[in-house]
């Protein structure tokens, strides 16, 4: 059998789960041949993290053209990351792979796009839209007519009720609850273990219990240094 050669953008904690997601993977059914990772800290490079090598900068995809890659990066502190670094690879969509969790629960009518990364024990029900580059973290659940749009991240324990749509970019933080037919607007912060029972505003941190405007979100659209 031929496995297909896989880079993984970025080598923080995100980006070692995905490596055990796809060692996970392997364990059902060969299917990755994992290079290692590409991460723009010098340190890094020649190291590995969880015995997978960190191989190079970012720049080195070029170095791999057969290979798929998948962009790991995102935090709260700056969840724009993975947007910027998929508009300076330039690569097009072929290239990304979509990796699903052998545990995670993905319906016949629902759907997952490239670059997407979908961890353990999640669940989409029926009907679910995940886009592209989208980060769900594990034991998320997402139900009926949910829409998670591109570059958004799901952190551990999010539930979203049905019809719920997240918009680009949007991070919302582990444990939040989000009523039905709620939207998150695109690049904003929902903090842990909030309660979403009204719209979030694009660009804007909402959090507590039921969830309440913070302050501007602060987000770094610009060009990767």
């Amino acid at each position: 059998m031929t496995l297909s050669s896989l880079l993984i953008v970025g080598a923080g904690g995100f980006a070692r789960e995905t490596a055990q997601l796809v060692h996970a993977i392997n364990d059902v059914s060969p299917t990755w041949d994992l290079l290692g990772h590409l991460d723009d800290d010098p340190a890094r490079h020649g190291t590995k993290v969880d015995d997978v090598p960190v191989l190079a900068g970012t720049g080195a995809v070029a170095d791999f053209p057969e290979a798929r890659v998948v962009v790991c990066t995102g935090s709260p502190r700056d969840y724009a990351s993975r947007a910027r670094i998929v508009a300076r690879l330039a690569l097009p969509s072929e290239r990304y792979a979509t990796l699903v969790h052998p545990s995670a629960c993905v319906s016949r009518t629902s759907c997952v796009g490239p670059g997407s990364v979908v961890l353990a024990q999640t669940v989409l029900t029926a009907a679910v839209t995940v886009g592209a580059h989208v980060c769900v973290m594990p034991h998320v659940t997402l139900t009926h007519d949910d829409e998670v749009s591109d570059f958004a991240t799901l952190a551990a324990g999010v539930r979203l009720a049905g019809g719920v749509r997240v918009e680009p970019g949007a991070y919302v933080g582990s444990g939040a609850l989000v009523r039905e037919s709620r939207v998150i607007g695109s690049y904003a912060l929902v903090g842990m273990g909030s309660v979403v029972t009204r719209d979030v505003p694009p660009e804007q941190v909402w959090a507590g219990v039921p969830a309440r405007f913070v302050r501007p979100a602060t987000v770094d659209h610009g060009a990767l240094s």
